[in-house]
């Protein structure tokens, strides 16, 4: 059972990466557009431009969840992502009280966590960075048939 399952794991990676970069670029969608029931605390409003740290935060949350979705430059998109939910954690959930449930940091805490498994894991399957991995190595010459370039 334990090979099947192994089998199977950089497909249920990507997966997971597809939903947790969609379910990202959702929570930036509403704060900048106002779709999906709008930014939190606007009664389905948008966050103001420029102002810190909600407008960013949103932008993080669209561009990044964008392309940890499409498996492009996950790991990077990931480390920005987690870190931008460690400061929503620390900085405006924790103050509140000391545990994610008495806080209201679940989501920040839990996608913090998820952008930082995807850091170590890379995309899994179904990744545009695998496609453009394959592509370039296939297009590259092997490093034994290059020749110097004279001077």
């Amino acid at each position: 059972m334990s090979g099947r399952l192994d089998s199977a794991q950089p497909y249920a990676l990507g997966l997971f990466r597809i939903v947790v970069g969609l379910l990202f670029a959702c929570h930036g969608a509403a704060a900048l557009f106002g779709v999906l029931g709008g930014a939190v605390g606007t009664d389905g409003g948008t966050v103001d431009a420029g102002t810190w740290p909600g407008w960013y935060a949103a932008v993080i949350q669209l561009v990044g969840g964008v392309l940890v979705m499409l498996g492009l430059g996950t790991r990077v998109a990931a480390v920005v992502a987690s870190g931008s939910m460690a400061y929503a954690y620390f900085k405006v959930h924790q103050p509140g009280a000391l545990w994610p449930m008495e806080n209201g940091g679940e989501a920040s805490a839990m996608f913090c966590w998820a952008f930082l498994l995807l850091v170590f894991t890379g995309s899994g399957a179904f990744g545009l960075d695998r496609l453009l991995t394959r592509r370039t190595a296939e297009g590259a010459e092997p490093a034994a048939e290059q020749r110097p370039v004279a001077a």
